[in-house]
Parts: C-alpha cells; structure tokens; sequence
C-alpha cells in the first residue's frame, strides 16, 4: 500500500510540476471557452431570446459550462495518464518492473492519481464556471445541488480515467498518444454536444453522441445547472415545450421515444469505468506474459 501511495505521490508531483502538460490537459476546454465567449455565445443568446425570454443568457451560459464541465473530465486524464506513456517511453517502467513492486500495485497508482489530478481540475473548472455565470447575470448553485455535481465529476472523472487508462496501455511512444490526445480533444466538443446541440445533428450522428459514455454526463450537468433557469423560463408553457428543448440542446437523452432516467446516465458511467478498468486489467496481464 505505501508503494502505491508513493507512486501516486510522484505521478501527481509530476504532473502538476509540468506546466506544460497541465496547460494540454486544458487546452480542449480553453478552447471551448474562447470560442464560446468570442463568437458563439451571443449569437446562441440571441438565438434563443424569443423561446427563452430574459433567462436566454443564464441557461445557454448554463449548458456551456456544463459541457465543459463533461470535457475535463476526460481531457485532464488524458494528461494525467500520459505519464505513465512517458515512463514507457524513457524505459522507467522496466525500473519498476525490476523493483518489488506488483504490476497491479503499478497500474493502481497510475490510475488513482489520473483520477484524482481530474477531480481537482474539474473543481478549479467548476469554480470557474460559476464564476462566468455569475458576471453575466446569472446564479451560483445551490448546496444540494453543488453535493449533485461533485457526486456526477466523481463518477464521471471515473469513467474517463478508465477509459484513458486502457487505451494508453496500447501506446508505446509519447508522441503517438500526444496526436491521438490532440484528436480526441478536437472530437470531444462534438461528441459531447457542446460546439452544436445535439438536436442539430443527423439522427445517426446523435445516435453516436447518446452511445459516447462522456455525453451522458453532459446530460446529468446540464440537468443540474440548467434546472432552475429552465423552470423559470419555461413556467407555464406546456410540458412538451420544455421536453423538447431538453431533447434538443442534450439536456436529456432518449431511445426510442422513451427519455432516460438519470439512474440510467449514472448507470452507464459507472459500467463504463467498471469495464474498461477490467479491460485495462486484462490487457495488462496479457503484456505480462508475452
């Protein structure tokens, strides 16, 4: 147990020692950001004014961040697990192999400090978030519903960094994951419905967006965040009105006509982590033996 705290100790000093890397893990929501704020976020406003009213600004503000919120989930992992590629890479892993030391006791360490490096940064881009809703006219969150969003980043954190983990068990050179990182941080915008609402796309595209694990905490940020501006602004109108809009913009998913609960988005986190942590197992297992 004390190697594995010690491991996680150096992984998390390495990380946060690397400004660089904390700057990459951050670049895909920097740049949601700026492009919200410089060229989509008016125009969205104004978009919806008309169905919206004067609480246009406090949900689109709302949905953004809660977006943002479901991208450094998995964006900040990905920087965080890249260490252990950079290990592979100056051939400090085989240190470790030669040392007394488990290859699951290894793989925890790796994994439990890309998930506690996601959950601090996602807490800084929480604070961030509320702050930006808040210069612009909007509201903090309330206490429950903060106690919703740290139990949804902790289960989502989780699922990302199982699903980065496994996958980074496949690279083998630093360079290789720094461009499938750069991919997946251009992609993740989309797949979380956040540059175009979910609504807007081809109903094969949103079939895909609604499978992508990541979205269905998007889904549960945004109910959270957007709950009490979408009360407001949709006070009185028919429930279909408000169904609808939620459907559009990501709010709520559905299959088949049926809405999603959000006990099935937790459900699909939580067996998202659980199985690519067992995946991530197995594929470590197999390397041992070849």
């Amino acid at each position: 147990m004390a190697a594995v705290i010690n491991l996680i100790k150096r992984n998390l000093k390495l990380f946060f020692r690397d400004r660089t890397s904390v700057f990459f893990s951050l670049l895909a929501v920097l740049i949601i950001i700026g492009l919200y704020v410089f060229f989509l976020g008016n125009m969205m406003v104004k978009g919806y004014e008309g169905l919206l009213g004067s609480n246009s600004r406090f949900i689109i503000d709302s949905w953004i961040m809660a977006g943002i919120l479901s991208v450094t989930s998995i964006t900040t992992t990905m920087g965080a697990v890249g260490i252990m590629v950079e290990d592979k890479t100056k051939k400090i892993l085989k240190d470790f192999y030669s040392a007394p030391l488990k290859r699951s006791q290894l793989a925890s360490g790796y994994l439990i400090s890309s998930f506690i490096i996601g959950v601090i940064i996602s807490i800084v881009a929480l604070v961030i978030a509320e702050i930006y809703i808040l210069s612009n006219g909007g509201e903090l969150l309330g206490f429950m519903s903060l106690l919703k969003l740290l139990g949804v980043m902790l289960i989502s954190v989780f699922a990302s960094s199982s699903m980065v983990f496994f996958f980074v068990t496949f690279f083998k050179s630093s360079n290789a994951y720094t461009t499938a990182s750069t991919i997946i941080g251009t992609l993740i915008g989309f797949l979380t419905g956040i540059y175009i609402p979910v609504g807007q796309f081809p109903s094969s595209v949103q079939t895909v967006i609604k499978i992508f694990p990541i979205s269905h905490a998007a889904s549960l940020f945004r109910q959270i965040m957007m709950e009490k501006p979408l009360a407001e602004a949709f006070a009185g109108a028919p429930a279909k009105a408000l169904t609808d809009f939620k459907q559009m913009m990501g709010v709520v998913f559905s299959f088949n006509g049926r809405e999603l609960s959000p006990l099935i988005n937790i459900l699909v986190l939580a067996v998202t982590g659980v199985a690519f942590l067992l995946l991530a197992v197995i594929s470590i297992s197999i390397k041992k033996r070849q």
